[in-house]
Parts: C-alpha cells; sequence; structure tokens
C-alpha cells in the first residue's frame, strides 16, 4: 500500500520561509550600495594619462621656470580644477626637464636659487637641497630626487602628464 506524501506547507515553515526570504532581500539591500562604492572607482576610466597645454617649447630656456597649469581632477563625484606646478627648463645636454615642485623628504615645496643656494632647488622646511637635475645632495633629509613629469611635443608646443618617480642617489 502507497502513503500519500503531504505536500503541505506548515504555519511555521511559510514564517521561516517568508522570514528568511525578506531578510535576506533587506540584507542585501543595505550591502549592495556599500559594494557599489567600494567597486566604483575600480571600473571608472584613470584620468591621469591626459596632457595640459603648458608652455610653447620655444619658450623653455637653461635656466628653471616655475609654470602653473590646471588639470581636470575627479573626487568621488566632485570634478575640480586642480592647480599642479612644475619647474621646467633644459639640462646640459638640451633635453626637456619638467620636474615636480614637491620635496621628496615631506612633501614642502622647492624653489630655485633661493637665498645661499645657487644652482641648486632648496626646500625650506627641512633645508632639503637638489642638484640643478632635480637629484637630492647626499647628507640632506631628502632621500630621492625631485619626480619627473611625463611630457609630449606636438606643434611646438608642450604638454605635461603625471608626475613619476626616478632612480637617484
Amino acid at each position: 500500500m502507497s502513503e500519500k506524501k503531504n505536500n503541505q506547507v506548515s504555519r511555521r515553515q511559510f514564517l521561516n520561509y517568508t522570514l528568511t526570504g525578506v531578510g535576506g532581500f533587506m540584507g542585501a539591500a543595505m550591502v549592495a550600495p556599500m559594494v557599489g562604492m567600494a567597486v566604483d572607482p575600480l571600473l571608472k576610466a584613470d584620468g591621469s594619462d591626459d596632457f595640459q597645454y603648458v608652455m610653447d617649447v620655444d619658450e623653455i630656456t637653461d635656466e628653471p621656470q616655475r609654470k602653473t597649469f590646471y588639470i581636470d581632477q575627479q573626487d568621488g563625484w566632485y570634478d575640480t580644477e586642480a592647480e599642479r606646478t612644475a619647474w621646467i627648463y633644459r639640462d646640459e645636454n638640451g633635453d626637456i626637464l619638467a620636474l615636480s615642485p614637491i620635496c621628496t623628504h615631506l612633501g614642502c615645496v622647492v624653489d630655485w636659487e633661493t637665498g645661499d643656494h645657487g644652482n641648486e632647488f632648496f626646500c625650506p622646511c627641512h633645508y632639503g637641497r637638489y642638484d640643478q637635475n632635480g637629484v637630492n645632495i647626499p647628507g640632506t633629509p631628502p632621500e630621492g630626487p625631485l619626480h619627473a613629469y611625463e611630457y609630449q611635443i606636438e606643434d611646438g608646443r608642450l604638454y605635461l602628464g603625471r608626475a613619476n618617480p626616478r632612480e637617484g642617489a
């Protein structure tokens, strides 16, 4: 004799399934925005490869010139125009150098030929010194050379990209 199976769901099972489903849906609704915020920056294109016009190539001299330029920057969902500065000049070989003015010691701003420091970049915060090529002078606080901007030349115009660390003393 065959027994009939009871396919009915009890009240207790129905409530258990319903509450588990609703709780799972509410948990997913709370976690989804957090996951979205964490993953969103990874999915966006990096705009740091954009090059910005700074000056004409024929204006570049052997003496470092401080030039300011602006880049579009996105902080989360807030778009701004950020100011950047570079020391631009030709080295002894005639090659263009575009150096960041940010000291590699603690992030202060370096200046060219200030005070008793001729033909040097000098950081007044902790007396950091760099030679004319932006390489740190041994015995001073900076542990690396000034970062160099990537650059492109198009139609006699200089465009700067991001500043990258360099190998040095």
